[in-house]
């Protein structure tokens, strides 16, 4: 869903239909459903003096942070001198809701309905994408495994040569190649949910030794006081599991980790999970280890205790 965000109090003046024109400086193209979110910002103090806009949320809550209503974009109107005289004559409560000057945009709402129930969300800059979990994970579906090399070439496996010939892609190149391995899709993941603000983690799992040294890269977020592992790429794991603590979720994927990629052989020494965050693009294999293994060390030994 696209979502545009605003300060407060400009989207709750939304919410509650004293305002159905947005006024930005830029234009845009896009017409059809539209989340608004209300940024996290404060209320900037110039808002706080103008006592005709703040008497219109009199005794109305504010919701910082959150998506809490959807509408229609249908229009954006350039404004000329006359179009803002207009406004300031004949719809004076819709001037004092905007920046009305000559050069800038009216973006005009239609169907605007209050959410039920709020969506945390962090919020971007310009119209950007939200998406839920169940809404990534189907988006994930047109990717299959596998890895692109320096020339391009696809491979369904990772061989001998992943090690020389592995470039990690940017999520628009896995969205447009429709492969990756567990190091790519985590990207794309993270670009996914990057809107929300559900605390979102990323981990690599490694194990150190003188052959293939296997690792697993995974992506977890918090929701209402619950934990989740959400993976794609490990097929024998595909979907979105909950759990109670997150020392539970990474003890769980470490001990899955230990028996279906270690088949149970291996040295404890030289286990080793990375909380890590976003890597540059188009990095070599060693490249990205070496990024991960600069993040956080995370002992298992406290998870256990």
């Amino acid at each position: 869903m696209k979502v545009l965000s605003f300060m407060e109090p400009y989207a709750t003046l939304v919410k509650e239909k004293k305002k159905l024109i947005e006024t930005r400086s830029w234009k845009t193209d896009y017409r059809g459903e539209l989340y608004i979110h209300a940024s996290a910002t404060k209320i900037p103090k110039t808002f706080k003096e103008n006592k005709e806009l703040m008497k219109l949320i009199d005794n109305i809550s504010l919701h910082f942070g959150n998506i809490i209503c959807k509408c229609n974009l249908v229009d954006c109107i350039y404004m000329t001198k006359d179009y803002v005289e207009n406004i300031k004559k004949n719809n004076y409560q819709e001037y004092i809701c905007g920046i009305y000057e000559e050069g800038r945009y009216a973006w005009i709402l239609e169907d605007i309905t209050p959410l039920n129930k709020p969506i945390k969300a962090k919020g971007q800059l310009n119209i950007w994408n939200y998406y839920n979990e169940l809404e990534v994970m189907n988006l994930m579906k047109n990717v299959e495994y596998g890895w692109l090399d320096k020339d391009n070439n696809k491979h369904s496996f990772v061989d001998k040569s992943y090690s020389t010939n592995y470039i990690l892609q940017s999520p628009k190149e896995v969205i447009t190649n429709k492969i990756g391995v567990c190091w790519d899709q985590v990207e794309l993941e993270r670009y996914y949910f990057k809107g929300n603000d559900w605390n979102i983690k990323t981990y690599f799992i490694v194990h150190y030794d003188d052959d293939k040294c296997p690792t697993h890269t995974f992506l977890t977020y918090e929701k209402n006081d619950k934990f989740y592992w959400f993976e794609h790429a490990w097929q024998k794991f595909r979907g979105i599991h909950e759990y109670n603590t997150k020392q539970n979720l990474l003890l769980d994927i470490r001990n899955k980790f230990i028996k279906y990629e270690l088949n149970n052989s291996y040295n404890i020494e030289n286990l080793v999970l990375y909380e890590y965050k976003k890597p540059k693009y188009h990095i070599s294999a060693q490249k990205f280890y070496n990024h991960c293994e600069n993040g956080k060390n995370i002992d298992f030994n406290v998870l256990y205790n």
